[in-house]
């Protein structure tokens, strides 16, 4: 009973944490340290997500959530106590320095010392993912604050402060162990272990920066105390041109006509088509490296070969010369979606030195695989790809065969690196779920080393605010969910509109779902915060390609 009154506590407090930030996203600005951005705090600590980890504790800094955070968000962030939220607006013509953040591909731009804009081109989620992102970072900041200045004494620094300062200022070079002496110190302030604090300078640092760790600490606090002795209020602002684009389909139509064009300018428009979501690799490869490479195709799948190719850059820019040259198509988006386009026309490419080989294919089918998208902007592109097209004066309809969607996800009955074949999509947080036909069954995935599940997925609105009680809630209730991730509902949905509804594609297609565990949000050590998946991610990922691009074959031949 604990865990579903738990459950139902979070669940309200995700629904209200999305009413209150579109709240605020239209109202156009808010204060972190204001009334607003205390409401968005408080529902973030009732949630207390597991990748935040130890965000509720008052004298203990979250290091791996910090670590996954920054690494999101630009370089720098830090130190600036405005955040702008901004679309697409011609930032890059002027002589700011464009910054990606590590682990996602969006453009950001220093303006001055104080201010950071964010570019938005994914939509709602992006903003969601930012928001909750940034208010995590305000929490841990406002901590380091309190634990590193007396508050009786008008927020006298401490002693352990200023040897923090000195390192994060670098005015004198130290040695190793003046060095040590002050991780020691870092360590104390942090109420973490010296062990814990070692790896963490280390994991955060470069051979470039290597006491990143205590600039951003130090950062952080410094910024927060400017916030609240009120010489600088940290404020959070959403650009006139991002509200006004947000939920209109700008950049998924753009990206959408881009593609079509591209099938209708090499006579592709009219052929049966197989879409596929997908990383930008694994179809390649299981189609070309082969013969790229010039390595005989063997009975079994060789999934070492393809863990060689991920290492190896020279490996992989000899594939993609010898796959452009064999009937694949390749479109850097420059649409604002950040969603790449391969499209791999099945006349033109040879099967026989392929784990392919054994089936008899011979007809003129289109892949067409595109990117990951993320959240709310997957309803986006796949409700605009499907639409009719024209073209010279002459509209048509896409021959969609099936529609497959590979990616990432976390999993509640597994480990990291199993797979999870879904049978239906449930919306967190609504009532509103997409049950379908997956043409991927559990039976393709009989394996040795590697898990699957097969159930219920839960698309949820941000993967960074579940919580141990809410997963085990759809774990172990009825809905005996086997996974969550963001995209899974958005495009069924898409494809549900299209193909029922408007009729602008067949209802006569399958549908392959497959997903591996990037992570276990439930497994302590095993959460996104944790770190990628590496190798462990290859086999999975290709067992997906591989039974993904089989049931395409098998299907287009039988046709």
């Amino acid at each position: 009973m604990a865990t579903n009154l738990r459950a139902r506590e979070t669940t309200e407090a995700i629904e209200r944490l999305y009413v209150t930030m579109r709240h605020l996203f239209y109202r156009g600005f808010f204060k972190p340290g204001g009334v607003s951005g205390e409401t968005i705090r408080n529902l973030l600590m009732t949630i207390s997500p597991e990748i935040y980890g130890s965000m509720s504790i008052p004298n203990k800094i979250e290091l791996d959530g910090l670590l996954y955070v920054l690494d999101r968000l630009p370089e720098g962030i830090e130190e600036t106590a405005f955040v702008h939220l901004t679309s697409d607006e011609g930032f890059e013509k002027g002589s700011f320095e464009i910054i990606v953040p590590k682990k996602r591909r969006r453009n950001c731009y220093r303006i001055d010392e104080h201010q950071m804009n964010i570019e938005v081109l994914l939509g709602r989620s992006e903003i969601y993912d930012i928001l909750t992102h940034l208010t995590f970072l305000y929490i841990e900041a406002d901590k380091i604050r309190e634990l590193a200045h007396n508050k009786d004494e008008n927020y006298k620094p401490s002693r352990t402060w200023r040897i923090i300062e000195e390192v994060a200022k670098g005015e004198r070079k130290m040695s190793r162990k003046e060095k040590e002496v002050a991780l020691i110190h870092l360590s104390s302030l942090l109420g973490r272990t010296f062990d814990e604090v070692l790896n963490a300078y280390n994991n955060f640092g470069s051979d470039k920066n290597p006491d990143r760790l205590f600039k951003i600490i130090y950062h952080l606090g410094n910024v927060s105390l400017e916030d609240m002795k009120g010489n600088r209020e940290r404020e959070i602002f959403f650009s006139a041109v991002l509200r006004e684009r947000v939920g209109h389909h700008l950049f998924g139509e753009k990206w959408a006509n881009n593609v079509k064009e591209v099938l209708a300018e090499n006579d592709l428009q009219m052929r049966n088509l197989h879409i596929i979501s997908a990383n930008m690799h694994s179809v390649k490869n299981m189609l070309f490296a082969n013969d790229a490479i010039g390595k005989k195709a063997t009975k079994e799948v060789d999934y070492s070969l393809y863990e060689e190719i991920s290492n190896k850059k020279t490996l992989q820019e000899k594939v993609l010369d010898h796959s452009l040259e064999s009937g694949l198509i390749y479109i850097n988006d420059d649409s604002g979606s950040n969603i790449d386009v391969q499209i791999i026309d099945l006349s033109k490419t040879n099967l026989k030195n392929t784990p392919f080989s054994s089936i008899k294919y011979s007809g003129d089918d289109v892949i067409l695989v595109f990117d990951y998208a993320f959240g709310e902007q997957a309803f986006e592109v796949m409700d605009e790809l499907l639409r009719p097209y024209e073209h010279n004066q002459k509209v048509y309809t896409m021959h969609v065969k099936s529609i497959s969607i590979m990616g990432k996800a976390g999993i509640l009955t597994g480990t990291k690196g199993d797979i999870m074949i879904p049978t239906s999509h449930i919306f967190e947080g609504t009532a509103d779920n997409y049950v379908f036909e997956n043409a991927l069954k559990l039976e393709d995935f009989e394996d040795d080393e590697i898990k699957a599940f097969e159930g219920p997925m839960i698309t949820v609105l941000g993967t960074s605010l579940q919580n141990r009680d809410i997963l085990t809630y759809f774990m172990n209730t009825t809905w005996k969910a086997v996974g969550l991730e963001m995209e899974g509902a958005h495009y069924q949905k898409a494809i549900q509109v299209a193909s029922s509804i408007r009729h602008h594609i067949s209802p006569d297609l399958f549908l392959c779902y497959g997903y591996y565990a990037s992570d276990n949000p439930l497994e302590t050590g095993a959460t996104l915060s944790s770190g990628g998946l590496g190798l462990t991610g290859v086999k999975p990922t290709y067992m997906i390609t591989l039974r993904i691009l089989e049931k395409i074959l098998k299907s287009s031949d039988q046709n």
